[in-house]
C-alpha cells in the first residue's frame, strides 16, 4: 500500500471517529420502516411559523409539514407514523448523531462547519432564509439604499451587524448602526422610533410585525435582501438513499406547484396526466418510488396529504396565516425566486 494511500485512509478513519458512526446506505429507510415511525426534530417551545406546539399538544409549522411530507411518503400516511420529539438547538446534533431521530428538520442553516466537522449531510436547500430589513411605512423606502444617512437597530455580536456593514459598502449607502445587547431592547427601540430600520430574518419580521407591533400596517419589510442562508434537511453522513429520498421528497412538493398540482386536484392530475412527468411522479406509470425502496405512488400521496409547496407556504408562513409573509425569493424560478423542480426523467 502506498504511503499517501495509506495516509488518506487514515484520515477517513479518525473523521469517522471523531463525528460518530456513519449510516450505511439504505440503513435509515430499513430502521424507519421497521419501527414504523418517523421520528423528526419539533421545538422546545415554539418557533412561529416553522414548528410550534399549542396549548393542545398539536404540532404546526413550515418545518412540521416537511416531516409530514417525508412521514407520508415513506407510509403513505403521517397519522401514527410520525413522532415529533422537541428538541433545542444544541441537541440538534448529538440527536441525529446517535440516531435519536431521523432527520432533523428545523430551519437549520446549511454551513461548511456542520457539512464536514460535525460530519452531516444536507438535502437541496428547502428555504432560503432571507435577512432584510422593515423600516416603517412613511419613510417610504423601497430598496436598501433609500435608508441611506438613516440608522439602525440590531443586536450586538451577532451575524446581522456583518450582514449589514458588508450590505452597505457593496451598495453604496450608508447606515448608522445602533446596538442592543438583548432582542428585546432592540425591538422596544424601534417602537420608540429611535432608529429608522430593524433586520432580521424575514420570516421573524413577520412575526414581529403580526403579533408585536400595536400598528404592523405602518410598517413594511423592505423586499430586497440583504443575506441569505440555505434551510435544509440534515440527516447522518453515509447513507445516500436517505438524502435522495429527503430530495425528491421536497422535489415533488415544487414540481406540485410548477405543475399546477395542489391537493384539490391531484386525483384529476393522476387520472389524466397531462405529461410523462407527471405521470411518473403521481404514480399513473411505474418508476419513480421503486428505486428509492418507496411506493410508485409516493409523490401522490404526498401531494394528496399535505399539498405542494405553495400550499405548505401559505398556510404556515404566507397568506393564510397569520404572518402574511410574500414568497420573496422563495418563489418559483418562473416568478423571479429560487424554487425549481429536480429533473423526472
Amino acid at each position: 500500500m502506498k504511503l499517501n494511500t495509506y495516509l488518506s485512509l487514515a484520515a477517513i478513519a479518525i473523521a469517522a471517529t471523531a463525528t460518530g458512526a456513519l449510516a450505511e446506505s439504505g440503513a435509515t429507510l430499513k430502521t424507519v420502516k421497521e419501527r414504523g415511525k418517523l421520528i423528526c426534530t419539533g421545538h422546545n417551545g415554539s418557533y412561529p411559523g416553522m414548528t410550534e406546539l399549542d396549548d393542545r399538544g398539536n404540532w404546526a409549522g413550515f418545518d412540521v409539514d416537511l416531516c409530514r411530507a417525508l412521514a407520508t411518503a415513506i407510509f403513505g400516511t403521517h397519522e401514527s407514523h410520525l413522532d415529533i420529539v422537541p428538541t433545542s438547538w444544541a441537541q440538534r446534533w448529538p440527536s441525529i448523531q446517535s440516531g435519536e431521530v431521523d432527520a432533523v428538520i428545523k430551519s437549520t442553516g446549511w454551513t461548511l462547519n456542520r457539512d464536514t466537522e460535525i460530519g452531516l449531510q444536507f438535502s437541496r436547500p428547502y428555504m432560503l432564509g432571507s435577512v432584510n430589513y422593515m423600516a416603517p411605512v412613511e419613510l417610504g423606502a423601497k430598496t436598501p439604499q433609500d435608508l441611506d444617512g438613516g440608522t439602525l437597530c440590531l443586536q450586538s455580536g451577532t451575524t446581522y451587524e456583518r450582514y449589514a456593514v458588508s450590505h452597505a459598502a457593496s451598495m453604496g449607502y450608508e447606515i448608522g448602526m445602533v446596538p442592543f445587547e438583548k432582542t428585546e431592547e432592540m425591538k422596544a427601540a424601534f417602537m420608540a422610533g429611535r432608529c429608522d430600520a430593524i433586520l432580521e430574518w424575514d420570516l421573524q419580521l413577520a412575526v414581529f410585525k403580526a403579533l408585536e407591533l400595536p400598528n404592523p400596517d405602518d410598517y413594511a419589510i423592505i423586499p430586497a435582501p440583504v443575506a441569505a442562508e440555505p434551510l435544509a434537511i440534515a440527516m447522518r453522513q453515509g447513507d445516500d438513499n436517505w438524502v435522495d429520498i429527503a430530495n425528491w421528497t421536497l422535489s415533488v412538493l415544487v414540481a406540485a406547484e410548477e405543475y399546477g398540482i395542489t391537493s384539490a386536484n391531484v386525483d384529476e392530475m393522476k387520472a389524466n396526466p397531462p405529461t410523462p412527468e407527471v405521470a411518473k411522479m403521481l404514480g399513473a406509470t411505474p418508476g419513480f418510488g421503486t428505486v428509492l425502496g418507496l411506493e410508485d405512488d409516493f409523490g401522490y400521496n404526498i401531494i394528496k396529504v399535505i399539498g405542494n409547496y405553495a400550499e405548505i407556504w401559505d398556510r404556515n408562513v404566507g397568506e393564510g396565516s397569520v404572518y402574511k409573509l410574500p414568497r420573496g425569493v422563495n418563489a418559483l424560478l418562473r416568478d423571479g425566486g429560487i424554487n425549481y423542480p429536480l429533473v423526472i426523467d
